[in-house]
């Protein structure tokens, strides 16, 4: 059961009610001194009247999220086709054979793409519900907590496809392989149908796209940076305010034993842990300073404590993606 107490902002007491959801004030008026620090109820958050529209708009495209996940999780690649083919270039069977094998690879990989570009557009409307005035971005976390939920499982959805993408080199073998073929334009009477699915231009987005390390952590980076740009008369602290504050509140909840044994699930500690890295990462690269430096508002000491107290197994890739 979770108790509800009056949260603490600048040393006085703030607004607390029921939309506040499952609101803790966890920390003193000392330590809030280094940015506000709260418990946000991830697993249980259920949208108010006033999010319904943002929040129906970006859970269809999150409802989508767990089958692009497995999608990529069962991408086994074209590997040993393409060498067949690479190693016998006159046997239009094994040719054949690789470019049908390839093929649907391809259009799989253009399923995640795009489902890239429904993700930047679904962040870009969360921040443009969190960051509005008149409310700052700590009072909207509070009292639009289901929203922050969405946020935060965007980011946890977007470092767990990049940690797959990582071990799945396949792909931009893959993908060379097919613009090769097709700018050769050496397949004759194959299935180049699918240029009408993956012309010129996708194909060269999708080449940069998956060219990155982690393609969509970058992707969401971009959309933040847009965002600040194309809101010109929003202050630029909005959203650097509303980023370290969702650090604070995941490494608070990482740290307090009090509170990591209220998640019903293990699997909650894992997405703490990613939604803090993914907002760090965020703020590192909206703020004009950055996040490792002193006058951050996120304790990026703090932070990355906290990951290493937790099994090396479940942190490396993280720790990987702050350097």
């Amino acid at each position: 059961m979770l108790f509800f107490l009056p949260l603490y902002f600048d040393h006085q007491v703030c607004w607390n009610g029921n939309q506040m959801g499952n609101l803790l004030k966890v920390l003193t008026c000392t330590e809030l001194e280094q940015g506000p620090n709260f418990f946000l109820d991830f697993e249980n958050a259920q949208p108010t009247e006033g999010e319904r529209e943002v929040w129906n708009q970006v859970n269809s495209v999150l409802q989508d999220s767990e089958s692009i996940l497995s999608g990529l999780q069962a991408y086994k690649g074209a590997g040993q086709e393409i060498r067949d083919a690479i190693q016998n270039p006159n046997d239009l069977l094994l040719q054949e054979r690789a470019w049908n094998s390839v093929c649907p690879l391809v259009i799989r990989l253009k399923k995640f793409y795009s489902f890239s570009l429904r993700l930047e557009e679904a962040l870009q409307s969360l921040l443009e519900s969190l960051t509005c005035p008149p409310y700052t971005p700590t009072q909207h976390l509070e009292k639009e907590q289901a929203l922050a939920k969405q946020f935060a499982e965007i980011l946890h959805f977007t470092l767990r496809f990049d940690e797959l993408k990582m071990r799945i080199p396949a792909i931009q073998n893959d993908f060379s392989y097919y613009r090769r073929t097709i700018s050769r334009n050496r397949i004759n009477n194959m299935n180049l149908d699918i240029e009408s699915e993956v012309n010129n231009e996708m194909a060269n987005r999708m080449s940069l796209f998956y060219a990155e390390a982690t393609p969509m952590l970058k992707t969401l980076s971009n959309a933040t940076t847009n965002f600040v740009t194309e809101n010109k008369t929003l202050p630029l602290e909005n959203t650097t305010d509303c980023l370290s504050t969702m650090a604070s509140v995941c490494k608070v909840m990482l740290e307090t034993p009090d509170y990591t044994s209220r998640f019903s699930s293990e699997d909650t500690l894992l997405f703490c842990m990613r939604v803090m890295v993914g907002v760090i990462i965020l703020y590192d690269h909206v703020h004009p300073n950055g996040a490792f430096n002193k006058s951050s508002k996120i304790d990026m000491k703090g932070c990355i404590k906290v990951l290493k107290d937790q099994p090396a197994d479940n942190v490396e890739g993280l720790l990987n993606a702050l350097k």
